[in-house]
């Protein structure tokens, strides 16, 4: 949940609660989480933000890697299969600047091979692969790809968001 939805969900409440009372601490909560909203800069969405496609079929994961990703200038897009991820590309490919996938993923596709496609495809796309364990012996990622294991560190999923997000956009063709 976004810190906007937080402070509107805790001011309607206070608001509700005003009239009969509501505790100091509560009152405290409310205000900082208020101040916090108004003192934040919103984000504006441009419409030509690259993006951030985020492959991972458990939810919790996924909404976990959004959220990181959500702190870049990247537009973030999340996908539960490499299947889906391909409809993507296929529609946005040029403007996604960065693919996180989990190697096992539901679907025919695992992640090795959503990474392959990416490579051959979009080839400027920053590639990024995680997993709770390391690629099989003999298993080899795209050339440029980058191995993330699981559990992931939010930094280091920023720095390869920054390093994709500073990459010129491929030229159209």
């Amino acid at each position: 949940m976004k810190l906007d939805q937080i402070g509107q969900a805790l001011a309607s409440c206070y608001d509700n609660l005003v009239a009969e009372g509501i505790p100091d601490h509560l009152a405290a909560l409310v205000r900082r989480v208020d101040h916090a909203e108004r003192a934040a800069p919103a984000k504006v969405e441009r419409p030509d933000a690259r993006i951030a496609l985020v492959v991972e079929d458990e939810r919790d994961t996924r909404e976990l890697a959004e959220s990181v990703l959500e702190e870049t200038e990247l537009r973030v897009i999340g996908c539960d299969s490499a299947e889906r991820a391909l409809s993507v590309l296929q529609e946005r490919g040029g403007d996604v600047a960065l693919v996180f996938a989990d190697i096992r993923l539901a679907g025919a596709m695992d992640g090795l091979q959503l990474a392959r496609a990416i490579a051959t495809l979009w080839p400027r796309t920053r590639l990024v692969v995680t997993s709770g364990v390391e690629p099989e012996h003999g298993t080899s990622l795209p050339e440029g790809a980058v191995f993330i294991p699981k559990p992931w560190r939010a930094f280091d999923v920023l720095v390869e968001a920054e390093r994709a997000a500073r990459d010129p956009s491929p030229p159209v063709s």
